[in-house]
């Protein structure tokens, strides 16, 4: 038995992924709220930071990622088989055995069969590929660069275990944003996390799905926004400062925060930039 002292942590890393940002986030977080929606799951940062403080009664999280959710259902329904594949010695750390465990995921990628296997693969593939990257062709295949590191560290025992019980009250689904918080109710809580809008036309990270994000869905996105305002579900959502995005939520209360971005390459590039949270709700900030 896992002890209650032990805090849940995400397993996987996530380009986007809001640990760097969880401080402004949670002193804008609502009074309270019934169920927490995240369509926008990723590495699920804010849910496992609401659990860890007591605030997560019950939760729906989804991603059009479907190989991300599929690791996500088979953390919930079998984490000790997973915990088993992990511990395979095929999985090493070098360019060879990550070339072949990429093209050996890439034969399985979008499978509805071989669940445990695909979720074992992405788990080493994000931990040993460059900057723990999700990154499709237009093929729809897996094609990030082996990362190099001296040290990788696959998730523990007790951190999948932990990371399990935590999804026994969370419904995992694999579906559209919108779909995905079409139940979300008056007093529900969302946080919306989108792909952001690029900074420049050369700053073009978008790979949320082989089709990327285009502005067409942020634009549908903040259209969503305002009908779920208007039911009365309290929401936040993050994106990057810019003109266009700050401009779709012009009515409702934006904040810019401090953040830091860890994608690119250059290192001296990974400099702190501005980004913006925007709420539909009045809270108490401490």
């Amino acid at each position: 038995m896992i002890s209650p002292l032990v805090k849940c942590s995400p397993f996987i890393k996530w380009a986007g992924g809001k640990r760097q940002l969880l401080a402004e986030l949670e002193c804008r977080l609502p009074g309270s709220w019934d169920t927490y929606y995240e369509p926008f799951v990723g590495g699920g940062a804010l849910l496992v930071h609401l659990e860890n403080k007591g605030l997560l009664k019950n939760a729906v999280i989804s991603d059009l990622n479907s190989e991300l959710i599929n690791l996500y259902r088979v953390v919930q329904n079998t984490p000790g088989a997973l915990i088993t594949a992990l511990a395979d010695e095929d999985f090493q750390n070098n360019e060879t055995s990550y070339k072949k465990h990429k093209e050996r995921f890439n034969t399985l990628i979008g499978s509805r069969n071989h669940s445990l296997e695909r979720a074992a693969l992405l788990i080493y593939l994000n931990k040993h590929g460059f900057n723990g990257l999700w990154r499709v062709n237009r093929k729809g295949k897996f094609n990030v660069p082996f990362g190099s590191y001296v040290k990788c560290s696959i998730p523990s025992e007790t951190s999948i275990l932990k990371f399990s019980a935590m999804l026994e009250k969370v419904k995992v689904k694999n579906r559209d944003f919108a779909l995905a918080v079409n139940t979300a109710k008056k007093g529900d809580f969302i946080y919306f996390d989108p792909p952001y809008q690029p900074l420049s036309k050369t700053a073009n990270f978008t790979d949320y799905n082989s089709r990327g994000f285009p502005f067409t869905e942020q634009e549908r996105l903040a259209r969503l926004f305002r009908r779920l305002t208007q039911k009365g579900v309290q929401i936040m959502l993050s994106n990057s400062k810019v003109p266009e995005i700050e401009e779709l939520y012009a009515d409702f209360p934006i904040e810019s925060v401090n953040a830091k971005r860890f994608i690119n390459c250059n290192g001296e590039r990974r400099r702190g930039i501005q980004e913006i949270i925007v709420t539909n709700y009045s809270f108490d900030k401490e």
